[in-house]
């Protein structure tokens, strides 16, 4: 008897920030900054918490956060159901904030592609360096 095992494909976006930690978990936690730099949402960093968020496509995530350690760590589900059963898509997002001499080194793991979501998977490494330019943006202002 054979068994077929399918490994799951991982995107990995890291980045270099000139702000400091705590700095950049404002970023990742308050829903009007997560707005400004990912998607409309309703984010609460409380592990448990159910979230939604909303994407330009029009297209809605189901969430639930599952660590919170703040300025250091914070995950998430990252599920989307679509009515064709190939677009469905079950993931994990991990933060990972590292001090650094001149700021915050940012690691986002987002695990779970099957090797069939192709699309997806290809979507997700071009999309997060994307978010990555805006969280950029927003950290960069004084007044965040």
């Amino acid at each position: 008897m054979s068994e077929t095992r399918t490994e799951a494909l991982t995107v990995v976006v890291e980045r270099e920030f000139a702000h400091p930690p705590e700095k950049m978990w404002r970023a990742l936690t308050q829903p009007h900054l997560i707005e400004e730099w990912l998607m409309k949402n309703d984010f609460r960093p409380e592990v448990g918490h159910r979230f939604n968020l909303t994407g330009e496509w029009g297209g809605v995530l189901d969430c639930e956060v599952l660590e919170v350690e703040p300025n250091r760590s914070l995950s998430y589900t990252w599920n989307f159901e679509h009515e064709d059963a190939a677009y469905n898509l079950r993931s994990v997002v991990v933060f990972t904030m590292t001090p650094t001499g001149t700021g915050t080194h940012l690691r986002m793991e987002q695990s779970g592609f099957l090797p069939t979501q192709k699309q997806a998977f290809g979507g997700a490494k071009v999309g997060w360096r994307e978010f990555f330019g805006k969280l950029e943006q927003v950290l960069a202002r004084a007044d965040m």
